[in-house]
């Protein structure tokens, strides 16, 4: 028993036998106490952190004579002489001239100098946060080179680094105090919708690229760390009030309103606690594009037309009128007809809100670094998606619950995240079930169809009428009766549909999906410091699919899964420190595929006398496993059929579509039924249909898709001048997407016969299946970025971006990579923090190259777009506040980053944060 005691005690690193006590305190030039500054012992793992008032007591083994370094996010480093015991120290932390001098953790898990990770890092600090021009700090995060934000929405921005975005970013992970952000069933992160409050944040960095050997499956192209202040070193009240407009040539100039709370209180030195709560409410950019991306230049007058932000005109069908009038062929001729849709913004809410609380209780038992955290967090926001449609996200909730052990050495969480879409609902299906509630789909195509026939042939009038007219008089007949918007017969249908959640009447989807992941990491430095630092760690995660068949084939009850990983890092200095190594190495395997193996190397060699130039180089090979979505999705989208490919899932869908005159006649049934397993083994190519040559195409399962990635990067620190550039080049290996085919109802795509004539009569449907390519698919880019002290005190910054896409799509028609990034970026920033005496300024320049969109909602080019954003502060040190007058697009040059959402506007405010 002793020795296991001994044992535990050892592995916790609590120093049983200390010799040494160092006092003291850290402070800025101000004077001003650093709060949760570290203080170690050079050459150990043995330290501390300064208390709220930048208090500090460090206990050790070791005998004097030795140094301690003290580091604090946002200052430059000091070290003091330590030469005999109970010395009392005063530190003063000078504010960092660049960032290359900040602290950074998440890169290799441990601290280390941003100038000296072993990869890319892009950091967003305190200092960041209070000076950011954007509306919110994570709009301020767009300005870091390399990042990329899509903006869905008022609420919903989408991060992305090297390529390869979607709003629905499944390759880009976010942790929020080590809690995995993503929604689990809709399998992304919605931005900040649900996640921190400014006034929680303590630092936010970003590691480019993949980091699978140390993160797992979800950090494939890049991953975000967002960390909260601790309760034991930054206690009190703060608040901040936010308010102003959103301004928008579409929705025109509405209020915006932002606030929120932070209360932080340590009782002893054993027990604190904190909360948070914020408010945001906004008029969300309204989509109006009328365009017919399918017949460019066609209006309502067009029998197909079938507008952007324009739902239920999708549906649609080929009418032979000659057929159905029994005339000879080319009497009337036939025309492909839509139905009459609706405006987006007679079906989607577009007032954006979020509301977001937590609590946390932290408990040191020992009053030393041994802690035990528990942190639950809730969110609730209205939004709007786009995904395989656009999605009113109301009242949707995530939650997150987490029980965290923790010391210098070790930690070991465990939570889990539940989502409840609430009122959640799919505009596209609202739009179309609307109308089948005046008017059923074959009451209005034969209604169409009869009026265009006897318009035509003159009956009644003895006057035939051209097409034009006839078409117009066909759609006026046939859409008697349609709810108009506004009235109470189209609330009633409105509210009746998108409460309903089977999509054959409704538009409503459910989905109370859960996440359950532990994790845990040990850092044994205090055991092999004289050899090198080794970690190791793991984790395990289980997903339940829970949305009653709404969006997966969960009608019977949740599906569950799960999936596993450990890793190994170990890092060492050689060559008096100069030259740093890290290699890591992790396995993962998930329940439906073999195990992967994730290897991580990298040396970065720091040079030049007063070691300002750091060289970096690493490899490493990643991979990312399918989502919730690709393997247990079976989701009708309107415009084709959503299958996931999990084994198991291809006879769990099952559909009935009705058959054309035609097909009856050949099946005998008047319906077909549809098992998901065709449209993976019984289908033609999509592209060989439209090119005329039909070709069956059986499509593979899903299957993990891998990376390797190989960086070169330099950094240097000219006095008060840094230069931080990198390239990269990506190599893919069953690089999952999409395809699109289409399933006969009846026969055997290839049998040259009846299948045939299934897409003859128009007897098939369209289905969007998930595998990966076969093709070889790179990207490579390089980014570089100038960040300095001018004029004195202001600070200046320039950086560049270029992405590149390397795949041949003429050679595979069918495959989309949805690649949907710019080749050429472009962004600057302009301040000071201390103008004069508390005043400060920031502007904020970004430049974007225009390209192309791709995704399942909608394909198009992206033009080229700037935008400046701009604030002014003030602080009013007798009452602990800061004044901010700001805004983002303060030109109000509108743009877009995706095809379908409505145009970005601008946004200015003026906001009030006390005791920031």
């Amino acid at each position: 028993m002793r020795t296991t005691l001994l044992l535990f005690f050892l592995l916790l690193g609590f120093g049983m036998h200390a010799q040494t006590t160092v006092q003291g305190t850290v402070k800025d030039e101000a004077g001003e106490p650093v709060p949760g500054a570290n203080i170690i012992i050079i050459g150990t793992t043995t330290g501390t952190v300064s208390d709220f008032d930048g208090n500090f007591t460090l206990a050790a083994s070791q005998n004097p004579p030795f140094v301690i370094r003290v580091t604090s996010i946002g200052y430059t480093e000091v070290t003091a002489q330590i030469t005999s015991n109970n010395q009392t120290v005063a530190i003063v932390l000078q504010e960092a001239q660049t960032l290359l001098d900040e602290i950074v953790v998440s890169a290799s898990r441990t601290p280390e100098r941003l100038f000296e990770s072993p990869v890319s890092v892009e950091r967003f600090g305190l200092k960041e946060i209070k000076n950011t021009a954007a509306e919110s700090f994570y709009g301020g995060l767009q300005n870091l080179k390399g990042v990329d934000i899509n903006t869905n929405s008022l609420t919903f921005q989408s991060i992305n680094t090297r390529g390869f975005a979607t709003f629905a970013n499944t390759r880009f992970l976010q942790l929020v105090d080590g809690m995995d952000n993503s929604a689990p069933g809709l399998n992304f992160v919605l931005g900040n919708l649900v996640g921190m409050s400014e006034l929680e944040v303590q630092s936010i960095e970003i590691l480019p690229g993949a980091s699978s050997a140390l993160y797992g499956a979800g950090a494939f192209n890049g991953i975000l760390f967002m960390t909260s202040k601790s309760p034991f070193d930054f206690q009190g009240i703060s608040a901040y009030f936010k308010t102003g407009i959103t301004s928008q040539e579409a929705a025109g100039d509405n209020n915006y309103y932002d606030f929120g709370i932070r209360a932080a209180h340590a009782f002893s030195d054993k027990l604190a606690v904190k909360a948070n709560f914020s408010f945001l409410k906004g008029e969300d950019w309204h989509a109006n594009s009328t365009v017919d991306l399918n017949n460019p230049g066609a209006d309502r007058t067009n029998p197909a037309y079938d507008g952007l932000n324009v739902y239920g005109d999708e549906v649609s069908t080929l009418l032979n009128f000659d057929a159905l009038a029994g005339l000879p062929s080319g009497t009337v001729g036939s025309a492909v007809v839509s139905r009459t849709g609706y405006d987006e913004i007679d079906l989607a809410n577009y007032s954006a809100e979020s509301v977001k609380t937590d609590f946390s209780v932290y408990y040191r038992p020992f009053a030393d670094d041994f802690e035990i955290i528990y942190n639950g967090r809730i969110g609730r926001g209205n939004t709007l998606y786009q995904g395989a449609n656009r999605y009113s996200i109301k009242n949707f909730i995530l939650q997150q619950h987490k029980l965290e052990f923790r010391n210098d050495n070790f930690f070991l969480r465990g939570y889990i995240t539940s989502e409840g879409s609430g009122d959640s609902y799919d505009t596209r299906f609202a739009a179309i079930n609307v109308n089948r509630r005046w008017k059923g789909d074959t009451q209005w195509f034969t209604e169409y169809a009869q009026t265009y026939i006897g318009a035509r042939l003159g009956v009644g009038t003895g006057v035939p009428l051209d097409e034009d007219t006839a078409h117009a008089l066909a759609r006026q007949a046939a859409d008697t009766g349609r709810f108009v918007p506004g009235t109470p017969q189209f609330q009633n249908a409105f509210n009746a549909v998108i409460n309903d959640g089977d999509l054959t009447t409704g538009a409503k989807f459910i989905d109370n999906t859960q996440l359950r992941h532990v994790n845990g990491n040990y850092n044994f430095s205090h055991l092999t410091k004289d050899f090198a630092e080794i970690q190791i760690g793991g984790s395990f995660r289980e997903y339940v699919l829970n949305s009653n068949g709404t969006i997966f084939t969960d009608l019977d009850g949740p599906i569950s899964y799960n999936e596993y990983g450990a890793y190994m890092q170990l890092q060492k200095k050689l060559l008096e420190e100069r030259l740093k190594f890290t290699g890591s190495v992790r396995y993962d395997k998930n329940q439906f595929f073999d195990g992967f193996f994730s290897p991580r190397v990298s040396l970065a060699y720091t040079a030049g006398e007063k070691r300002n130039h750091n060289i970096r180089i690493s490899a490493q090979q990643g991979f990312r496993n399918p989502t919730t979505q690709d393997l247990f999705i079976g989701l009708n989208a309107g415009r084709a059929i959503l299958v996931g490919s999990a084994p198991d899932n291809l006879d769990r869908d099952i559909r009935t579509f009705p058959v054309s005159t035609s097909g009856q006649a050949i099946t005998g049934s008047s319906t077909a039924t549809v098992v998901g397993r065709a449209a993976y083994e019984n289908a033609f190519s999509l592209a060989s249909v439209n090119a005329g040559t039909p070709t069956a195409v059986n499509t593979p399962l899903v299957q993990p898709e891998e990376i390797t990635a190989y960086e070169l990067g330099y950094r240097a620190q000219l006095g008060k001048v840094a230069v931080d550039l990198s390239g990269y080049y990506n190599q893919y290996t069953n690089f999952i997407s999409n395809t699109t085919v289409l399933v006969p109802f009846y026969g055997q795509a290839g049998d040259n016969g009846l299948s045939l004539l299934a897409l003859q009569n128009g007897d098939f449907f369209a289905y969007q299946n998930y595998t990966n390519s076969q093709a070889d698919i790179n990207s490579y880019g390089a980014t570089v970025g100038v960040d300095m002290k001018i004029l004195g005190n202001f600070d200046l910054g320039v950086n560049y971006t270029y992405a590149e896409l390397d795949f041949d799509q003429a050679a595979f028609p069918d495959f989309r990579t949805n690649f949907n990034t710019p080749n050429h970026k472009v962004k600057a920033s302009f301040g000071n923090t201390e103008l004069f005496e508390n005043f400060g300024f920031k502007v904020n320049y970004r430049w974007s190259d225009t390209y192309f969109w791709q995704a399942t909602f909608a394909d198009g080019d992206i033009p080229s777009y700037s935008v400046l954003d701009a604030q002014i502060n003030y602080a009013v040190p007798d009452i602990k506040s800061v004044f901010k007058v700001g805004g983002s697009n303060i030109l109000g040059e509108e743009y877009f980053s995706a095809v379908g959402t409505g145009a970005v506007g601008s946004i200015f405010y003026v906001s009030w944060t006390v005791n920031p």
